[in-house]
């Protein structure tokens, strides 16, 4: 089984967010990848961890029925899953996301206390998420 959890970890926004705050992701119709691990973890804060939020979001978008949850958790997690670092939300909406010594994860707004009280925590390893633009990463790594 393969995992994306992260353990006494903060995961800080992407240097090319646009954002200067953390921002909801808009509700449009059919709820989004991005509105949806934003509601199950704003709303649930240090109740899960990474695994648990990127397998619900998945059953939820496939309308995987309860029945099926088991089965398909198993099959989800056989190969390697992108990890928060690449969710949109650090990605594009301006939250960071703490992970605890439990690996249970909470968001907190790049404009928050939080957000800088982290940053300049040395007993928390921090990584970027990351980048949303490749033409960014091109001329990055010229």
């Amino acid at each position: 089984m393969h995992t994306t959890n992260y353990f006494d970890t903060f995961i800080e926004v992407a240097s090319d967010t646009r954002m200067t705050q953390g921002t909801p992701p808009p509700l449009k119709g059919k709820k989004t990848v991005a509105r949806l691990q934003y509601e199950f973890i704003s709303e649930n804060p240090y109740q899960y961890r990474s695994d648990d939020i990127l397998f619900h979001v998945y059953a939820e978008k496939n309308d995987t029925p309860s029945d099926k949850l088991e089965q398909t958790s198993i099959l989800f997690f056989s190969k390697g899953q992108p990890c928060l670092r690449t969710s949109p939300l650090t990605k594009i909406y301006g939250f960071g996301i703490h992970c605890n010594s439990e690996g249970k994860v909470a968001l907190y707004g790049m404009e928050t206390e939080g957000y800088r009280i982290f940053l300049a925590d040395s007993k928390i390893k921090k990584v970027k998420a990351m980048r949303s633009g490749r033409e960014q990463q091109t001329k990055s790594n010229q």
